[in-house]
């Protein structure tokens, strides 16, 4: 039987919430500072390096201010990781930016449909397992990322596969629209993916260098999500440096194929198991 008050993760529970702060801002207003207030809270539970640290917290209290506290941005947060949890297979951001018109509305924006992004991701994704035995993990790029409807697509496209998607499978997206780009962040985040979102123009200053290796170059704005930064990613980062400091490309190739971590199931320690990086 379901209590009363319990949240059920639908776009009516957060849409009315959403209305009560609007009684004297826009909805634009409202909507930009709910996603940041939820991007920085994500952000900084994992990432304490500086300058990002204090201005996500600057940026944060800001936010929180002008919505009258934090009881209902709370509560929105709450919704929208109670509706990635119970359907992962949506772009619930995305959809409810489309029907309170603040694409169409504010900036001239339509998001590509779930259905086509899913049945897109169905074509191009490919055999994952091979191309994951072949090189240890593999990257997926959506360069117009939005709020993330195609890369969401992508991880379910991958979730069936023999390899686990949060150790093997690495999600990037950029985004001129700093909001948007958030969004795209925080369902990645929610979904346990791996990956980061850039926040600049892809046209004129695109992402560069290697993908393990993201960095941050002037006019852009990098949102890394808590997965990337687990020690999985952190020690395949780690051989692919060592690989690269001298040998050859069939050397680089070696070290990451013999190279291995333990991961625990803490659930199931009787099944631990040694896995490929």
């Amino acid at each position: 039987m379901t209590m009363i008050g319990e949240i059920q993760g639908t776009k009516k529970e957060f849409i009315k919430i959403f209305n009560e702060m609007c009684y004297s801002r826009s909805g634009w207003q409202v909507w930009s500072d709910l996603i940041s207030t939820m991007a920085c809270s994500i952000a900084n539970a994992v990432d304490r390096s500086e300058p990002r640290f204090s201005n996500r917290e600057k940026e944060y209290a800001h936010c929180i201010e002008r919505l009258g506290g934090v009881d209902k941005p709370a509560k929105c947060f709450a919704i929208v990781v109670e509706a990635l949890e119970r359907n992962p297979e949506q772009d619930f951001l995305g959809e409810l930016y489309m029907e309170l018109e603040l694409g169409n509305h504010w900036k001239g924006q339509f998001f590509t449909p779930y259905c086509v992004c899913k049945m897109m991701s169905e074509i191009t994704v490919g055999d994952v397992d091979r191309q994951i035995e072949e090189k240890g993990y593999i990257s997926i790029c959506d360069p117009a990322c939005g709020a993330g409807a195609t890369l969401i697509a992508a991880v379910n496209s991958v979730r069936n596969a023999k390899h686990n998607f949060q150790n093997h499978v690495l999600f990037v997206g950029q985004d001129i629209d700093r909001i948007v780009g958030m969004m795209c962040y925080i369902q990645l985040s929610l979904l346990g993916c791996a990956g980061y979102i850039c926040i600049g123009n892809t046209i004129t200053n695109p992402l560069v260098g290697h993908v393990l290796f993201p960095q941050e170059m002037e006019g852009q704005e990098l949102w890394i999500t808590p997965m990337f930064q687990s020690n999985v990613w952190a020690w395949r980062r780690l051989f692919h440096s060592l690989g690269s400091l001298g040998g050859s490309s069939d050397t680089k190739q070696t070290i990451e194929k013999e190279h291995y971590y333990m991961f625990f199931d803490f659930e199931k320690k009787e099944e631990m198991q040694w896995e490929q990086i």
